[in-house]
């Protein structure tokens, strides 16, 4: 991987996998083999720019834990030693879990058992001049609360008067559970006397699947979140407490995990399959310059669930097509989309347009659970459903094949890889 981004410009992170850790953080020479071998081999050619040494190891590592700011210190050494230091920083990535009480983000610290080493950590940082790496993910805090933040707080999406989220004291208004987390971050730095370290979000997404009791894990939940993320990131907005400096962030991730042990949920973080066909369809443009409806869920489509009861489909189609506001003449009699005996058709196309209308300003495809997002487009004969090629005003781009791992879409995948990793880089564990 690392020669294939050579020549790119493509900005890449070299991670220290939890099982080399030990081994870098008890011994100089090793760490500075590992550098030699997976870093200095590889530059210039090849754009490092940062190294992630282990993975939110205070957490699931504790046993490593004391090993942690040593191996930052022998790697540091190495970098010195190889005139590597002002092109390639190093840190390491922490959960959210080392907060222990991350709301209010005003009040939030780290967790008191972790202080003497959160302590060499952050003065580490401060000295060498690298970013706190935090891996920020609302879905885990959302599930958690179990109730206490509504679902639109995680995912993005717009709250209504009477669920505005507030610090009562800094008075500053949250619109989302992401710059939460980040604030909480920042704050915690603060209670430990360090400012001026930056943020860098390392892993943050959703699960487009998840298991009977993962309600929230799904494919709608998926696209919202890891769509909105893109939007905040890129318009330059920061956080309210931090509205200057803008958050780095990587998605995760770019394949779903199918051998990975644990919940469903855990298996499916991924915008793709392990054969590279897509779960579902995401855009990287400039959402500022973009018309977001047709470009973020072109090729992703809202359609009706074959198994749902008439009855249910029949009072969803009537919302939709009511107070929904969906555009619902072309499947009026006599028109294209019109098909007397077949609900589900004429469901599909009423949910779909209300879908691309609404989801950039939080509309679901849900229904009641009556519907369901596909990468299959229904459009047939005359009937062009929005999010296909052509309608609604899009242009170019062929809609992506049904969402089956068997499918391969080569030019879905080709535009993929490009979008991906040309803005939120690459992150590899050697």
């Amino acid at each position: 991987m690392l020669s294939a981004l050579a020549n790119t410009g493509i900005e890449v992170v070299v991670g220290v996998p939890n099982d080399q850790l030990l081994r870098v953080g008890q011994s100089r020479s090793t760490a500075a083999d590992w550098i030699n071998k997976n870093v200095a081999a590889y530059i210039p050619a090849t754009n490092i720019t940062h190294i992630a040494v282990g993975n939110e190891v205070l957490i699931t590592e504790p046993n490593a834990a004391l090993v942690l700011v040593p191996a930052l210190q022998f790697l540091q050494s190495a970098l010195l030693a190889a005139n590597l230091n002002t092109q390639v920083k190093i840190s390491s990535p922490h959960s959210t879990d080392m907060i222990s009480k991350p709301f209010p983000p005003s009040t939030a610290t780290f967790n008191s058992t972790w202080s003497s080493i959160m302590l060499q950590y952050l003065q580490f940082l401060n000295i060498t001049a690298s970013p706190f790496m935090l891996n920020a993910q609302p879905y885990y805090d959302y599930v958690k609360g179990q109730g206490v933040f509504p679902l639109e707080y995680a995912l993005f999406r717009s709250l209504n008067p009477d669920s505005q989220i507030s610090d009562p004291n800094t008075n500053l208004f949250y619109t989302n559970m992401f710059d939460a987390m980040v604030d909480a971050t920042y704050n915690s730095m603060q209670a430990m006397n360090f400012t001026g370290i930056p943020v860098m979000v390392t892993a943050s997404g959703w699960p487009s699947h998840g298991g009977q009791n993962e309600k929230a894990a799904n494919v709608d939940n998926a696209l919202a979140y890891n769509t909105n993320l893109i939007r905040h990131i890129l318009n330059n907005s920061g956080t309210p407490g931090q509205p200057n400096n803008q958050v780095s962030t990587f998605i995760f991730e770019l394949f779903n995990e199918d051998l990975r042990a644990g919940p469903v949920s855990e298996k499916n973080w991924g915008i793709m399959f392990p054969n590279a066909t897509t779960v579902y369809s995401l855009t990287f443009e400039d959402m500022a310059t973009t018309n977001t409806d047709s470009a973020v869920l072109r090729g992703t489509f809202c359609v009706a669930n074959s198994s749902a009861p008439h009855s249910a489909l029949k009072q969803s189609l009537d919302w939709a097509c009511g107070p929904g506001s969906a555009n619902c003449s072309a499947i009026q009699p006599g028109q294209p989309c019109y098909k007397s005996d077949d609900i589900v058709a004429v469901a599909s196309y009423a949910f779909n347009d209300y879908y691309h209308r609404t989801q950039a300003s939080g509309g679901t495809c849900n229904f009641n659970s009556t519907a369901m997002v596909t990468s299959t487009d229904p459009s047939h004969g005359s009937c062009i459903f929005a999010g296909s090629t052509g309608a609604n005003g899009s242009s170019g781009g062929a809609a992506s094949g049904p969402v089956s791992p068997d499918n391969f879409a080569t030019q879905i995948h080709s535009c993929w890889l490009i979008h991906l990793i040309t803005l939120l880089s690459i992150i590899v564990f050697m």
